[in-house]
């Protein structure tokens, strides 16, 4: 069983990987073409767009995996079914008015946009509002039922899709806002393929529609604090969007320059940052629907086991990154986007990495773990104080007030939701891991600029990333197992098995 979690994992992450890969030159190339400033109005959009679809949709996948999972250990097959069913209906019912009161009334909803330019724009993507959603509950499916294979293939050719079709709808394209028009077009596009793709894959694996009645009130109860959770992270990033830009301008920035540099923070660096997701999302989405059967069988030395291994994971993926960000961040910068400033960010920022990944991870276990009310107050505190701290400091430190914020923001989620999981499951140890996780983080982080200070000098910023990079990353490995923070036993058993 255990060795099927590794391969899965693995296989989830090495599609996610690639996925993640993909994303990160598209940005590259639309950054590119159409500039910082269009960059802007895209990455405006995408923010609003993703707070009505995460209030849709976002707590549903989970709650009908766990659904699943529950059914799984019940022996219930029917209600597998009649989760999914129960999914599908919640969220036509909040995306079809949602869309069509966005569409007819959009003129009154221009005070979503701090950039006036992006209100046309956004409506494009409303077809995909009802698409996405309606895919996102099959997608959860997927992971109750461990189809994690088609999965992961969709989820790759969805954005291959978007990428394809936006380079050939930019190319060339001179105006901005005309280019982020078109890159909202191929998203929209992209949605409609996953839409078709998934649902027919689940048909034709003998899924079908059942009466809902039984599963509707469990999963409204268990996914509405996950999708509020979610939606209040979606309206933070949409408040981001407009209150960042506006305070920019009120500190004396003109306008195009307040949206670039909100383009450069938001779009260029943050993103970065969230390098680690796609591995940390990759594991999630494996462990949890185990964790969540061993939960309801009651089964406490198996979650115990499966929550440290989850926790000690996502320490590890951080330990892998923090000393690239840090060393490297400015020569990453310099060769993808030519922007000093994206540099200085991410080296700034690369420490945020740690608590993120353990917040991440400690947030999906809660919430297999009906923890879900707990992780949401935690998160609003949070939320609350990256807000206060743009309000606020925006004007002394300009954007780096929102890394001010996420740094609390984090760094808050990850300490109480370590306190929350001792609490849930005795015996649950992670502080020592976590110390030896900062300790190769930060050995690494002193070779890697050490190593990088030296190269810089003779070296340009590919090569410098080329030759210090695995460097950098064998050395922080060396640490780590010196540490005891991992071992090749898993690999071996896998290789052996294969």
């Amino acid at each position: 069983m255990k060795s099927n979690i590794y391969k899965s994992a693995a296989q989830v992450t090495a599609f996610s990987t690639v996925e993640k890969g993909l994303s990160f030159l598209y940005r590259i190339v639309m950054t590119r073409m159409i500039g910082a400033e269009g960059l802007g109005i895209y990455q405006i959009c995408l923010t609003v767009f993703a707070v009505f679809l995460t209030a849709a949709s976002s707590g549903v996948p989970v709650t009908v995996s766990r659904l699943m999972a529950k059914s799984n250990a019940a022996g219930d097959a029917n209600g597998k079914h009649s989760a999914v069913t129960a999914g599908i209906l919640c969220t036509l019912f909040i995306t079809v008015p949602a869309a069509l009161i966005l569409f007819f009334g959009r003129n009154a909803f221009g005070f979503l946009f701090s950039d006036g330019r992006c209100a046309d724009i956004f409506v494009i993507l409303l077809p995909g509002l009802i698409l996405t959603s309606i895919y996102a509950v099959i997608r959860g499916s997927f992971w109750g039922n461990k189809q994690f294979l088609p999965y992961s293939v969709i989820e790759l050719l969805e954005d291959a899709v978007m990428v394809i079709c936006g380079v050939i709808l930019i190319w060339g394209t001179p105006d901005p806002v005309l280019g982020a028009k078109y890159a909202v077009i191929a998203v929209l596009i992209s949605y409609v393929f996953s839409f078709c793709v998934s649902l027919g894959w689940y048909f034709t694996t003998g899924g079908k529609l059942s009466d809902p009645r039984p599963q509707l009130k469990p999963l409204i109860v268990s996914a509405a604090p996950i999708t509020a959770m979610r939606t209040l992270a979606s309206l933070l990033n949409s408040a981001v969007a407009f209150l960042l830009p506006a305070l920019l301008v009120a500190s004396g920035l003109g306008n195009s320059e307040a949206v670039s540099l909100y383009g450069i923070c938001l779009g260029m660096a943050v993103p970065m940052l969230f390098i680690p997701s796609s591995a940390i999302g990759s594991i999630a989405v494996v462990v949890a629907p185990e964790l969540s059967e061993s939960f309801y069988r009651g089964n406490g030395e198996a979650v115990r086991r499966d929550v440290e291994k989850s926790v000690s994971a996502a320490v590890l993926i951080a330990a892998a990154i923090v000393p690239l960000l840090f060393s490297l961040g400015g020569a990453i910068s310099e060769f993808l986007y030519s922007s000093e400033l994206c540099g200085e960010i991410v080296t700034i920022s690369s420490f945020l990495v740690l608590p993120m990944c353990v917040s991440m991870m400690t947030n999906t276990v809660l919430n297999s773990m009906n923890c879900e009310k707990q992780t949401l107050i935690y998160f609003g505190i949070g939320a609350a104080a990256t807000l206060l701290s743009i309000v606020f400091l925006t004007h002394f430190i300009g954007v780096y007030s929102y890394v001010c914020g996420l740094a609390f923001s984090n760094l808050f989620s990850a300490g109480m939701n370590i306190r929350l999981l001792k609490k849930k499951c005795r015996g649950v140890n992670v502080s020592a891991y976590l110390l030896k996780g900062a300790a190769a983080i930060g050995g690494g982080c002193l070779f890697g600029i050490l190593l990088n200070g030296f190269a810089k000098n003779f070296l340009s910023p590919f090569f410098q990333i080329l030759i210090c990079a695995p460097v950098t990353l064998a050395f922080t490995a060396t640490l780590a197992y010196l540490l005891k923070m991992f071992s090749f036993q898993p690999l071996k058993k896998l290789i052996s098995k294969n």
